[in-house]
């Protein structure tokens, strides 16, 4: 048996397909709310799903807590602007026949980015955990970019298929997102100690950057590698730039 888990906020536009894309999958499906004001609640209670409404307690919190409300050991977690394609479904079903032998499971994702699906650079194949034992593994990391986190010596098994990101409408939305991600990474990384410096706030765009679109070949999406490996960049400057300015403040 398989519980299935997506968490939610104002997702409209993207939790039908991702619901949809479950139904032949799933033996219970958990979606843990925050309390939307579109119409997230109304289109998943025209599905067979767990509905709870939950104030968020934070990326890696609030999926912690979807998994505590799911009834079987074996989980897979979904963020709402993702779904299964055809063959990852044939893969977790065929893994499922099987009785689940391995402790987790991983998959690539595979982003759309403004209508096109990136297949190379820092975006692709983006190798994620997403079907795990629970009483094996938990989400951890660092805010926003959590992950799930299995005991020592669990055993892992990667799946055929891609699991299908619609991220990014248009390009408006990925600087609102760089905005409010490298906000929760630069107090993130200021709790966990870790400090900026001017080497830091220079060099790591760069490297980043180079990594992305020459040692990934993003160059090889065109003119969309090229922006995506950029993003990634600048992604990294505002980060430990804003926790340079945290720094200060804190000091002062």
């Amino acid at each position: 048996m398989l519980s299935a888990v997506i968490i939610t906020y104002n997702e409209e536009k993207n939790i039908e397909r991702c619901l949809e894309s479950l139904q032949t999958v799933a033996d219970e499906i958990v979606v843990i709310d925050s309390l939307s004001t579109d119409k997230t609640k109304q289109i998943c209670q025209s599905f067979n799903v767990q509905f709870i409404e939950q104030k968020f307690l934070g990326y890696i919190e609030q999926k912690n807590f979807a998994i505590a409300q799911t009834k079987y050991d074996f989980i897979l977690s979904l963020d709402a602007d993702e779904a299964l394609s055809n063959t990852l479904k044939e893969s977790i079903l065929q893994q499922k026949q099987n009785g689940f032998e391995y402790n987790a499971y991983s998959m690539n994702r595979c982003t759309n980015f403004c209508g096109k699906w990136i297949k190379h650079g820092t975006w692709y194949p983006d190798k994620k955990i997403r079907l795990i034992n629970k009483q094996k593994g938990k989400w951890g990391g660092v805010n926003p970019h959590d992950k799930l986190e299995m005991q020592s010596g669990s055993s892992v098994q990667h799946l055929k298929g891609d699991l299908l990101h619609y991220s990014y409408y248009a390009l408006e939305e990925v600087i609102t997102q760089n905005n409010k991600f490298t906000t929760i990474q630069a107090q993130a990384m200021l709790q966990q100690g870790k400090k900026a410096s001017w080497v830091k706030l220079f060099i790591n765009p760069l490297v980043a950057f180079i990594n992305g679109y020459i040692f990934k070949l993003g160059f090889l999406d065109g003119a969309d590698g090229f922006f995506i490996a950029s993003s990634v960049a600048y992604q990294t400057m505002v980060k430990y730039a804003k926790l340079m300015k945290l720094q200060q403040q804190k000091y002062k």
